[in-house]
Protein backbone atom coordinates (compact mmCIF):
# COMPACT_ATOMS: atom_id res chain seq x y z
CA UNK A 1 0.00 0.00 0.00
CA UNK A 2 2.03 2.87 -1.28
CA UNK A 3 -0.07 5.81 -2.27
CA UNK A 4 -2.64 7.00 -4.78
CA UNK A 5 -1.48 7.51 -8.35
CA UNK A 6 -2.91 6.76 -11.77
CA UNK A 7 -0.27 6.70 -14.53
CA UNK A 8 -1.71 6.03 -17.97
CA UNK A 9 0.74 5.03 -20.63
CA UNK A 10 3.47 2.48 -21.25
CA UNK A 11 7.15 3.11 -20.56
CA UNK A 12 9.47 4.66 -23.13
CA UNK A 13 13.24 4.38 -23.10
CA UNK A 14 15.26 7.45 -22.11
CA UNK A 15 18.93 8.27 -22.10
CA UNK A 16 19.14 7.64 -18.36
CA UNK A 17 18.25 3.97 -18.70
CA UNK A 18 14.55 4.15 -17.98
CA UNK A 19 12.46 1.11 -18.88
CA UNK A 20 11.47 0.64 -22.48
CA UNK A 21 8.61 -1.19 -24.09
CA UNK A 22 11.07 -2.70 -26.57
CA UNK A 23 12.97 -4.59 -23.85
CA UNK A 24 13.06 -8.32 -24.55
CA UNK A 25 12.30 -9.13 -20.90
CA UNK A 26 9.12 -7.07 -20.87
CA UNK A 27 5.75 -7.68 -22.48
CA UNK A 28 4.18 -4.76 -24.41
CA UNK A 29 2.27 -3.65 -21.34
CA UNK A 30 5.46 -3.31 -19.31
CA UNK A 31 5.17 -6.48 -17.20
CA UNK A 32 8.46 -8.12 -16.22
CA UNK A 33 9.01 -11.45 -14.47
CA UNK A 34 10.76 -11.17 -11.09
CA UNK A 35 11.57 -13.74 -8.41
CA UNK A 36 8.43 -13.13 -6.35
CA UNK A 37 6.04 -12.84 -9.31
CA UNK A 38 5.79 -9.93 -11.71
CA UNK A 39 6.61 -6.23 -11.78
CA UNK A 40 4.78 -3.76 -13.98
CA UNK A 41 6.40 -0.46 -14.94
CA UNK A 42 4.15 2.34 -16.19
CA UNK A 43 5.35 5.77 -17.29
CA UNK A 44 3.82 9.06 -16.20
CA UNK A 45 2.10 11.14 -18.86
CA UNK A 46 5.07 13.50 -19.11
CA UNK A 47 7.65 10.71 -19.25
CA UNK A 48 9.56 11.97 -16.20
CA UNK A 49 8.45 9.35 -13.72
CA UNK A 50 7.53 5.68 -13.46
CA UNK A 51 5.22 3.64 -11.25
CA UNK A 52 6.36 0.16 -10.27
CA UNK A 53 3.71 -2.36 -9.24
CA UNK A 54 4.70 -5.70 -7.74
CA UNK A 55 2.15 -8.47 -8.13
CA UNK A 56 -0.56 -5.91 -8.78
CA UNK A 57 0.19 -3.74 -5.73
CA UNK A 58 1.70 -0.26 -6.06
CA UNK A 59 5.25 -0.56 -4.76
CA UNK A 60 7.31 2.48 -5.81
CA UNK A 61 7.37 5.60 -7.89
CA UNK A 62 10.64 6.95 -9.22
CA UNK A 63 11.18 10.20 -11.12
CA UNK A 64 13.97 11.86 -13.07
CA UNK A 65 14.30 14.33 -10.18
CA UNK A 66 15.42 12.32 -7.12
CA UNK A 67 13.91 14.93 -4.79
CA UNK A 68 10.43 14.41 -6.25
CA UNK A 69 8.32 12.08 -4.11
CA UNK A 70 4.87 11.15 -5.41
CA UNK A 71 3.69 8.88 -2.61
CA UNK A 72 2.34 10.80 0.38
CA UNK A 73 3.89 8.54 2.99
CA UNK A 74 7.35 9.02 1.46
CA UNK A 75 6.98 12.78 1.74
CA UNK A 76 6.06 12.30 5.40
CA UNK A 77 9.20 10.22 5.96
CA UNK A 78 11.34 12.85 4.23
CA UNK A 79 9.86 15.56 6.46
CA UNK A 80 10.83 13.61 9.59
CA UNK A 81 14.38 13.05 8.36
CA UNK A 82 14.84 16.66 7.21
CA UNK A 83 13.70 18.02 10.56
CA UNK A 84 16.45 16.15 12.42
CA UNK A 85 19.42 16.49 10.08
CA UNK A 86 21.51 19.05 8.18
CA UNK A 87 22.35 18.56 4.53
CA UNK A 88 26.04 17.94 5.32
CA UNK A 89 25.41 15.20 7.91
CA UNK A 90 27.26 11.97 7.01
CA UNK A 91 24.21 9.78 7.54
CA UNK A 92 24.31 6.00 7.45
CA UNK A 93 20.87 4.72 6.48
CA UNK A 94 19.42 1.21 6.28
CA UNK A 95 16.40 0.80 3.99
CA UNK A 96 14.43 -2.39 4.60
CA UNK A 97 12.28 -2.94 1.52
CA UNK A 98 14.28 -1.40 -1.32
CA UNK A 99 11.62 -1.38 -4.04
CA UNK A 100 12.87 1.09 -6.64
CA UNK A 101 15.15 2.73 -4.01
CA UNK A 102 13.13 5.94 -4.23
CA UNK A 103 13.74 6.97 -0.63
CA UNK A 104 17.42 6.00 -0.67
CA UNK A 105 17.88 8.01 -3.86
CA UNK A 106 16.05 11.01 -2.37
CA UNK A 107 18.03 11.07 0.88
CA UNK A 108 21.28 10.58 -1.05
CA UNK A 109 20.45 13.65 -3.16
CA UNK A 110 19.47 15.76 -0.14
CA UNK A 111 22.42 14.56 1.98
CA UNK A 112 25.45 14.19 -0.32
CA UNK A 113 27.63 12.69 2.43
CA UNK A 114 25.10 9.97 3.26
CA UNK A 115 25.62 6.27 2.58
CA UNK A 116 22.84 3.75 2.12
CA UNK A 117 22.18 0.03 2.19
CA UNK A 118 18.87 -0.96 0.60
CA UNK A 119 17.62 -4.49 1.22
CA UNK A 120 15.13 -6.44 -0.87
CA UNK A 121 14.37 -10.14 -0.90
CA UNK A 122 13.77 -10.18 -4.66
CA UNK A 123 17.07 -10.40 -6.56
CA UNK A 124 15.44 -9.95 -9.97
CA UNK A 125 13.63 -6.81 -8.81
CA UNK A 126 16.89 -5.40 -7.42
CA UNK A 127 18.62 -6.06 -10.75
CA UNK A 128 15.71 -4.54 -12.65
CA UNK A 129 15.74 -1.23 -10.79
CA UNK A 130 19.55 -1.03 -10.79
CA UNK A 131 19.71 -1.60 -14.54
CA UNK A 132 16.82 0.60 -15.60
CA UNK A 133 16.86 3.59 -13.30
CA UNK A 134 19.36 6.28 -12.44
CA UNK A 135 20.38 5.04 -8.99
CA UNK A 136 23.51 6.18 -7.14
CA UNK A 137 26.34 3.67 -7.27
CA UNK A 138 28.33 2.16 -4.41
CA UNK A 139 29.54 3.32 -1.98
CA UNK A 140 26.65 5.82 -1.92
CA UNK A 141 23.99 3.15 -2.40
CA UNK A 142 24.53 -0.57 -2.00
CA UNK A 143 21.72 -2.93 -2.98
CA UNK A 144 21.66 -6.06 -0.86
CA UNK A 145 19.48 -9.06 -1.64
CA UNK A 146 18.23 -10.87 1.44
CA UNK A 147 15.63 -11.22 4.15
CA UNK A 148 15.15 -7.92 6.00
CA UNK A 149 15.29 -9.48 9.45
CA UNK A 150 18.36 -11.59 8.69
CA UNK A 151 20.22 -8.60 7.29
CA UNK A 152 19.31 -6.41 10.27
CA UNK A 153 20.42 -9.08 12.71
CA UNK A 154 23.76 -9.33 10.89
CA UNK A 155 24.63 -5.64 11.08
CA UNK A 156 27.10 -4.18 13.56
CA UNK A 157 25.80 -2.54 16.73
CA UNK A 158 25.56 1.28 16.62
CA UNK A 159 26.18 1.30 12.87
CA UNK A 160 23.21 3.28 11.48
CA UNK A 161 21.73 6.72 12.02
CA UNK A 162 18.38 5.86 10.45
CA UNK A 163 16.52 2.60 9.80
CA UNK A 164 13.51 2.83 7.48
CA UNK A 165 11.19 -0.19 7.34
CA UNK A 166 9.02 -0.22 4.24
CA UNK A 167 8.59 -3.95 3.65
CA UNK A 168 5.41 -5.48 2.28
CA UNK A 169 4.33 -8.90 1.10
CA UNK A 170 1.32 -7.85 -0.93
CA UNK A 171 -0.35 -5.16 1.16
CA UNK A 172 0.89 -6.27 4.60
CA UNK A 173 4.17 -6.19 6.50
CA UNK A 174 5.68 -9.62 7.19
CA UNK A 175 4.87 -10.50 10.79
CA UNK A 176 8.48 -11.13 11.81
CA UNK A 177 9.22 -7.44 11.16
CA UNK A 178 6.58 -6.25 13.63
CA UNK A 179 7.65 -7.93 16.87
CA UNK A 180 9.52 -6.85 19.97
CA UNK A 181 12.38 -9.16 19.06
CA UNK A 182 12.85 -7.50 15.68
CA UNK A 183 12.48 -4.04 17.24
CA UNK A 184 15.27 -4.94 19.64
CA UNK A 185 17.54 -5.67 16.68
CA UNK A 186 16.69 -2.32 15.09
CA UNK A 187 17.44 -0.56 18.39
CA UNK A 188 20.78 -2.37 18.63
CA UNK A 189 21.79 -1.39 15.10
CA UNK A 190 20.92 2.29 15.59
CA UNK A 191 23.46 4.67 17.03
CA UNK A 192 22.41 6.42 20.27
CA UNK A 193 19.64 8.84 19.37
CA UNK A 194 19.15 7.24 15.95
CA UNK A 195 15.78 7.27 14.22
CA UNK A 196 13.59 4.27 13.38
CA UNK A 197 10.82 4.90 10.84
CA UNK A 198 8.26 2.19 10.05
CA UNK A 199 5.60 2.35 7.36
CA UNK A 200 2.52 0.61 8.74
CA UNK A 201 -0.48 -0.04 6.49
CA UNK A 202 -3.69 -0.83 8.29
CA UNK A 203 -7.45 -1.14 7.95
CA UNK A 204 -10.06 1.09 9.53
CA UNK A 205 -10.06 -0.69 12.87
CA UNK A 206 -6.38 0.35 13.37
CA UNK A 207 -5.71 -2.65 15.61
CA UNK A 208 -2.52 -3.51 13.76
CA UNK A 209 -1.15 0.02 13.94
CA UNK A 210 -1.92 0.30 17.67
CA UNK A 211 -0.14 -3.00 18.35
CA UNK A 212 2.90 -1.99 16.30
CA UNK A 213 3.11 1.36 18.08
CA UNK A 214 2.81 -0.35 21.48
CA UNK A 215 5.60 -2.74 20.50
CA UNK A 216 7.96 -0.01 19.26
CA UNK A 217 7.11 2.28 22.18
CA UNK A 218 8.05 -0.46 24.64
CA UNK A 219 11.66 -0.31 23.42
CA UNK A 220 12.22 3.33 22.44
CA UNK A 221 12.03 6.28 24.80
CA UNK A 222 10.14 8.45 22.33
CA UNK A 223 7.60 7.68 19.62
CA UNK A 224 5.52 9.72 17.21
CA UNK A 225 3.18 9.03 14.34
CA UNK A 226 2.21 10.75 11.09
CA UNK A 227 -1.00 10.00 9.23
CA UNK A 228 -3.98 11.39 7.41
CA UNK A 229 -6.37 12.51 10.21
CA UNK A 230 -9.25 10.72 8.47
CA UNK A 231 -7.44 7.43 8.84
CA UNK A 232 -6.81 7.99 12.53
CA UNK A 233 -10.56 8.45 12.91
CA UNK A 234 -11.20 5.10 11.22
CA UNK A 235 -12.75 6.60 8.08
CA UNK A 236 -10.44 4.88 5.61
CA UNK A 237 -7.47 2.55 5.34
CA UNK A 238 -3.98 3.73 4.45
CA UNK A 239 -0.49 4.34 5.78
CA UNK A 240 0.64 5.36 9.25
CA UNK A 241 4.27 6.34 9.69
CA UNK A 242 5.67 5.41 13.09
CA UNK A 243 8.83 7.20 14.21
CA UNK A 244 10.90 6.18 17.23
CA UNK A 245 14.11 7.28 18.92
CA UNK A 246 15.73 7.48 22.33
CA UNK A 247 16.06 11.21 21.66
CA UNK A 248 12.99 13.44 21.65
CA UNK A 249 10.97 13.68 18.43
CA UNK A 250 9.59 17.19 18.21
CA UNK A 251 6.47 18.28 16.38
CA UNK A 252 8.16 21.30 14.85
CA UNK A 253 6.61 24.09 12.78
CA UNK A 254 8.67 22.94 9.80
CA UNK A 255 7.28 19.41 9.98
CA UNK A 256 3.70 20.67 10.39
CA UNK A 257 4.11 22.91 7.34
CA UNK A 258 5.58 20.10 5.24
CA UNK A 259 2.81 17.68 6.24
CA UNK A 260 0.08 20.16 5.34
CA UNK A 261 1.59 20.96 1.94
CA UNK A 262 0.89 17.62 0.26
CA UNK A 263 -2.10 16.47 -1.78
CA UNK A 264 -3.20 14.49 1.29
CA UNK A 265 -2.53 16.73 4.31
CA UNK A 266 -1.28 14.82 7.33
CA UNK A 267 -0.89 15.50 11.02
CA UNK A 268 1.77 14.44 13.50
CA UNK A 269 1.19 13.24 17.04
CA UNK A 270 3.84 13.63 19.72
CA UNK A 271 4.98 10.98 22.18
CA UNK A 272 2.17 11.44 24.67
CA UNK A 273 -0.58 11.43 22.02
CA UNK A 274 0.97 8.48 20.21
CA UNK A 275 1.14 6.39 23.37
CA UNK A 276 -2.48 7.32 24.15
CA UNK A 277 -3.48 6.24 20.65
CA UNK A 278 -1.93 2.81 21.30
CA UNK A 279 -3.24 2.48 24.88
CA UNK A 280 -4.52 -1.00 25.63
CA UNK A 281 -2.71 -2.69 22.74
CA UNK A 282 -0.39 -5.54 23.64
CA UNK A 283 3.25 -5.86 22.66
CA UNK A 284 3.80 -8.23 19.74
CA UNK A 285 6.25 -11.11 20.21
CA UNK A 286 7.65 -13.72 17.85
CA UNK A 287 5.85 -16.58 19.56
CA UNK A 288 2.37 -15.08 19.60
CA UNK A 289 2.68 -13.63 16.09
CA UNK A 290 3.61 -17.05 14.70
CA UNK A 291 0.68 -18.57 16.57
CA UNK A 292 -1.78 -15.96 15.28
CA UNK A 293 -0.75 -16.22 11.64
CA UNK A 294 0.34 -19.83 11.39
CA UNK A 295 3.47 -18.68 9.55
CA UNK A 296 5.74 -20.70 11.79
CA UNK A 297 8.67 -18.34 11.39
CA UNK A 298 11.53 -18.54 13.83
CA UNK A 299 14.00 -15.83 14.88
CA UNK A 300 17.04 -15.83 12.66
CA UNK A 301 20.62 -16.38 13.77
CA UNK A 302 23.22 -13.67 13.20
CA UNK A 303 25.08 -13.93 9.91
CA UNK A 304 28.33 -12.26 8.98
CA UNK A 305 28.32 -8.66 10.30
CA UNK A 306 28.38 -5.90 7.71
Amino acid sequence: MAGRRHPRRAPARTATGAPGADDAAATPDGVVDIDTGTARITADDDGTGWLIEVNGVQSSHIADDPLRLEFEYMRWIAALVDDRHHSDDPLRVLHLGAGACTMARRIAAAYPRSRHVAVDIDAALATLVRDRFDLPRAPILRLRVGDAREVTTALHTDSRDIVIRDVFAGATTPVDLTTAEFTEQVHRVLRPGGLYIANCADTRDLAGARAEIATIAARFAHVALVADPAMLKGRRYGNIIIAASDDAIDVSAAVVKALLAGAVPASMRDDADTRRFAAGAGVLHDANRAEETGDGFSPTSPATPS
